[in-house]
């Protein structure tokens, strides 16, 4: 047990999961008030333990039924002396077993019936059965098994068991549309505890072929904090919706602290003279009034341009989500030049059908669709420049990469002269910086900080180190 406990934590910490050596003295001090083998309460005490967000708990998940897998038994029943063993690749297990006599047709109807009623114990056992007929799990290759779990559902075919499971719902025009919406979620967390369940017996064979390390190794994979947004996949960007919306509350209150820390409220007059009666009526210790500093306005220049369209995306959504943080969001985007997009964004119901609108409209494109900075902040300045003032904060989201055009670092200069503070938030490494058409040199000097923000954690050490 301890020796798992070992090789879990190690394999999280090369996740990228922080977990520090008190935790792991608290993980196995847990398992010393828990009987081992009720292998569900063990696994309530580790991730009390271990896990501290909500990001991190599908990795312990994973590397939990790893570590601590229940032996791989066979679903079809023992197998008599007398009888060939049920075949891994072929078409049908022939096993002893009540389950491993009937054929795929027969056990889709079984399985159907178990998902109806929440037999989660006839599912798990089901799976296995086609997992072992279908999967065709090779010993000793070094796969992750995605293939495996493919070849599994195929025959399953979730997507027909989703419509027979609709179609046994009583007639839609008996119900309400949220009773039909319920129904459809319903159905959907079924489907998914199939697949979870497939995807479990698959990991439990590898495991048993090669070791529970060996397979962790092929199973790793990024946390959703350390996916890199210029390689992240859309699927990927939509998953980061749940980090952002805290973050762009915390970078609200920092950024309205950063105002009250700088600047004093107006003198008070009457506790100035109060106190001055100490002093003979001299107001050597004047009283100012707390500052109240109203929420800042918030510009957000962000590149969408094609070179960064995944962090586009992000960005997109990250503007989306500003809006109910500041006093006065203006989003825009720009390739070789800008438009403004903040009544899209404000009357668009989701990031998904604000996106639809601005690729529809051609936002940001002015000649060829090729990026071009200097332009681009020419327009910016020509437009709306004068709407900038000591109030406002200006967050530039790209690359710098110019494609060799003018660069024209003197607006962003100017822009600097009018807002509060400009930052720039660069989606590439810090080692591609200034090479080839980048010129992120040029606009470095006239912003309050350039940061690498190549994914969800340095997003949050740029909104943590605001002070």
């Amino acid at each position: 047990m301890l020796t798992a406990l070992d090789g879990m934590i190690a394999e999280l910490r090369q996740t990228g999961v922080p977990i520090s050596l008190t935790e792991k003295i608290d993980a196995v001090q847990s398992l010393r008030h828990l009987p081992l083998a009720e292998r569900d309460g063990v696994k309530a005490a580790l991730r009390t333990t271990l896990v501290k967000s909500h990001d991190h708990e599908l990795a312990f998940d994973a590397l939990f039924d790893l570590y601590f897998s229940p032996p791989v038994e066979d679903p079809e029943g023992p197998q008599p002396a007398s009888r060939p063993p049920a075949t891994v690749n072929g078409q049908n297990g022939t096993g002893a077993g009540s389950l491993g006599s009937i054929d795929d047709a027969g056990l889709t109807e079984l399985l159907l019936h178990a998902l109806q009623d929440g037999n989660d114990a006839m599912v798990r056992t089901i799976a296995g059965i086609f997992v072992d007929r279908h999967a065709g799990i090779e010993p000793g290759r070094p796969v992750a098994g995605t293939y495996y779990v493919f070849r599994t559902l195929r025959v399953i075919d979730p997507d027909k068991l989703m419509a027979r499971m609709a179609a046994a719902d009583p007639p839609a025009n008996d119900q309400s549309a949220l009773l039909r919406r319920l129904q459809l979620d319903a159905n959907e967390a079924r489907l998914q505890r199939l697949r979870q369940a497939v995807e479990a017996e698959v990991r439990r064979r590898l495991v048993a072929d090669r070791g529970a390390e060996a397979v962790a190794r092929t199973l790793r994979r990024p946390l959703p904090e350390d996916v890199d947004f210029l390689t992240s996949s859309r699927e990927q960007i939509v998953a980061m919706r749940s980090v952002v919306d805290p973050l762009t509350r915390r970078l609200g209150g920092r950024l309205a602290e950063k105002r009250r820390h700088r600047r004093r409220g107006a003198l008070d007059f009457r506790r100035t003279v109060r106190r001055s009666l100490d002093t003979g009526g001299v107001p050597v210790d004047p009283v100012f009034r707390k500052p109240r500093p109203s929420k800042p306005e918030l510009f957000v220049l962000a590149d969408i341009s094609g070179s960064v369209s995944t962090f586009a995306a992000f960005t997109l959504q990250l503007m989306f989500a500003l809006r109910s943080q500041f006093s006065r969001v203006r989003s825009f985007v720009f390739v070789d030049g800008i438009d403004e997009v903040t009544e899209v964004l404000q009357k668009a119901p989701d990031v998904i059908d604000a996106t639809r609108h601005i690729n529809a409209m051609g936002s940001g494109v002015w000649l060829d669709g090729r990026s071009d900075y200097g332009h681009a902040f020419e327009s910016f300045w020509e437009n709306w420049g004068d709407q900038v003032r000591k109030r406002t904060t200006v967050i530039v989201l790209g690359d710098a990469r110019t494609n060799y055009h003018d660069p024209a670092a003197g607006v962003l200069k100017a822009v600097r002269q009018r807002a509060a503070h400009l930052f720039w938030l660069n989606p590439e490494p810090k080692a591609a910086w200034n090479s080839g058409d980048s010129v992120i040199a040029s606009y470095q000097p006239f912003c309050d900080a350039v940061r690498e923000c190549r994914n969800i954690r340095q997003l949050k050490g740029f909104v943590e180190d605001l002070d």
